[in-house]
């Protein structure tokens, strides 16, 4: 199924495009530390502080405002807190699935901000 309808080229092409927009969104964000990933297993860091890359307060749990932000805007994200040390740290993941569209990449990009704007504008 993957090879014979050709999504692992949709994978590489939708990932770089995710990772891109990302980067580029949050290229100067005061609180967003790393974009990473591969494919379209991406990861978003969040920060208190990013030249210093200083994580949240763990008792403010962001990780899991941004699930709550992002799954009331019809998005689904995997969130963790203690990814720094196993206390401290919080992360989004995005996994969207392999068939994709550059449309759906473009909205899952703009929900995920509105989750983080709204998100830390509760802090």
């Amino acid at each position: 199924m993957i090879a014979e309808e050709n999504l692992l080229s949709n994978v590489l092409a939708r990932g770089e495009q995710l990772r891109g927009l990302l980067r580029e969104r949050y290229a100067q964000h005061p609180h967003i530390g790393d974009v990473r990933g591969r494919g379209l297993f991406v990861g978003i860091e969040l920060v208190k502080e990013r030249a210093s890359k200083t994580p949240f307060d763990a008792g403010l749990k962001l990780h899991a405002a941004i699930r709550r932000e992002a799954f009331a805007r019809g998005l689904m994200v995997y969130s963790m807190g203690g990814t720094v040390d196993g206390k401290i740290g919080d992360h989004v993941l995005l996994a969207p699935p392999f068939i994709c569209t550059a449309r759906d990449i473009e909205e899952i990009v703009n929900r995920l901000a509105d989750a983080i704007d709204r998100a830390l504008a509760a802090l």
